[in-house]
């Protein structure tokens, strides 16, 4: 199993899972570095230099796919196509592979992205075909749901994410952010009023899902994030612990690559339910 470094999953999990995480790329002014490298308070202090992004290259894709290879072929899991050129580099690397490999633009991003990856590393661990695997990381891609709060959408805003009368709006009215990423792109949400407000809202679109099937709503899969607010985002998701007793829950970094895309103080929530 092959991923990006976007999908916010701590190092040991995606070890321990299976997954082989290739960095992305944060540019600092001339200055190149694998995401990760750097600090993220680094990266932001030094944003007035410039700050950019970018993917892997083929080559590097590459190679992750090679060292993954144990005869039965790769599947590699991307952010979401329309956010990034990850997609279309590993669809480079592939074609250039004598072994096969499958390539899966998850449509999402940081926890949700996660989540399929380790529902993908589960299902292989269990002996599933390439085939098999790949179309349950498509099945749980589109159910995995990201919501998350912010103290500005003018990041947002800034990187053509979402529109800049929402982030007027949202900073001349005092409101609490809050956008879904869905469907490759950032949609704002009502505002909630204030921080605690945003937070409570999350936990009712969960609830929400929850409630929604008759039958029961299965197993509950989640992930926090935050954007240097640990501490705000464990609390979040022992929450969720609390009510739910989820079968998979941990707590995910913004990498710097998504945090020069969304700023400071990012505070959210990924899940799906899986009621097979």
């Amino acid at each position: 199993m092959v991923t990006d470094s976007a999908c916010s999953l701590p190092a040991e999990l995606a070890q321990a899972a299976g997954a082989r995480v290739v960095p992305m790329w944060v540019h600092l002014g001339s200055e190149e570095h694998p995401d990760g490298a750097l600090p993220t308070e680094e990266v932001l202090r030094r944003s007035p230099e410039g700050v950019t992004t970018s993917c892997p290259s083929p080559g590097q894709l590459l190679d992750a796919c090679e060292q993954a290879d144990d005869g039965d072929g790769v599947l590699v899991l991307t952010i979401s196509a329309r956010m990034s050129g990850v997609y279309e580099a590993a669809v480079n690397a592939a074609r250039q592979r004598a072994g096969r490999t499958e390539v899966v633009d998850t449509g999402t991003a940081a926890g949700a992205e996660g989540l399929v990856v380790l529902a993908a590393c589960a299902a292989a661990r269990q002996g599933r075909s390439l085939d098999e695997v790949s179309e349950l990381a498509r099945s749980v891609a589109r159910r995995a749901r990201l919501v998350a709060t912010v103290p500005s959408l003018d990041h947002l805003a800034r990187s053509g994410r979402v529109p800049a009368i929402a982030a007027s709006g949202a900073r001349r009215l005092g409101l609490g952010a809050l956008f879904e990423f869905r469907h490759g792109r950032a949609f704002p949400l009502r505002p909630a009023l204030g921080r605690q407000a945003a937070l409570e809202r999350m936990l009712a679109m969960l609830a929400r899902d929850a409630d929604r099937s008759g039958d029961g709503p299965g197993r509950l899969h989640v992930a926090g994030l935050h954007a240097l607010d640990r501490a705000t985002a464990e609390q979040l998701v022992e929450r969720v612990r609390l009510r739910w007793r989820p079968e998979t829950s941990f707590v995910g970094d913004f990498s710097a690559v998504m945090v020069a895309h969304t700023g400071p103080g990012l505070v959210g929530l990924a899940w799906y339910w899986d009621r097979a």
